[in-house]
């Protein structure tokens, strides 16, 4: 089992807004996420929110279910880990010092 960290779980948690307004997304997991959020609001609950802090447990397993459930599709729309594109910034540019290249290209024989 993957260790998961805070940071981890609230860059999911963060993801979520942008996944949702994805249309390529299917819509079988938007619902869940939507089911998700109404089973928190709603007053009736499998353990009362009257036994605090078990009250709550219910929830919190809830959403760690449907995070784990969605973590490849959350992973995807992580705001703050985006890869940085380095091909325009070193576009024609010498990255060594002192070292001069040409790129030759084979011309292509005919076989007939």
């Amino acid at each position: 089992m993957q260790f998961i960290s805070f940071r981890v779980l609230s860059s999911r948690i963060k993801a979520i807004s942008a996944m949702m307004k994805d249309k390529a997304v299917p819509k079988r997991k938007k619902l869940l996420v939507i089911l998700g959020i109404v089973y928190l609001f709603l007053p009736v609950d499998l353990i009362p929110p009257v036994l605090f802090p078990f009250g709550f447990l219910d929830d919190l397993v809830l959403w760690i279910w449907i995070i784990w459930h969605l973590k490849d599709t959350l992973d995807q729309y992580w705001v703050n880990d985006k890869e940085q594109d380095f091909s325009k910034e070193f576009n024609k540019k010498d990255i060594i010092e002192g070292v001069e290249f040409t790129v030759e290209q084979e011309e292509e024989k005919d076989e007939r």
